[in-house]
């Protein structure tokens, strides 16, 4: 089984930017897809964004389109969460998840997942 594991969280002000890792040991994630969640305190784990095996086809939510970038680089075995104009209301913890099968370009069965990151932002 794959190990995932987040790093790059921290405490960011209102309108300021973090970038989210997640790596893997045990195994390569290039011929799986990718997906991003966060769970806020007292609310349940929500979707945040999903990049395919390729990198080609990104999904987003409607809370972070245009502000988060999902990317891969298959090559360091990594996906990356770019946030950008971060909110308040942004503050999560954040999981990397893989999807169940492979080369798929419509990701939608996570099934092993991260640690979690931690992101404050501050007001």
């Amino acid at each position: 089984q794959v190990q995932l594991v987040e790093s790059g969280g921290g405490l960011v002000q209102a309108g300021g930017s973090l970038r989210l890792s997640c790596g893997a040991s045990g195994r390569t994630l290039s011929n799986k897809a990718m997906g991003w969640f966060r769970q806020a305190p007292g609310k349940e784990r929500e979707f945040v964004a999903a990049i395919n095996w390729s990198g080609s086809r990104t999904y987003y939510s409607d809370s972070v389109k245009g502000r988060f970038t999902i990317s891969r680089d298959n090559a360091k075995n990594t996906v990356y969460l770019q946030l950008n104009s971060l909110k308040p209301e942004d503050t999560a913890v954040y999981y990397c998840a893989e999807d169940r099968d492979y080369y798929s370009d419509y990701p939608n069965r996570f099934g092993s997942w991260g640690q979690g990151t931690q992101v404050t932002v501050s007001s």
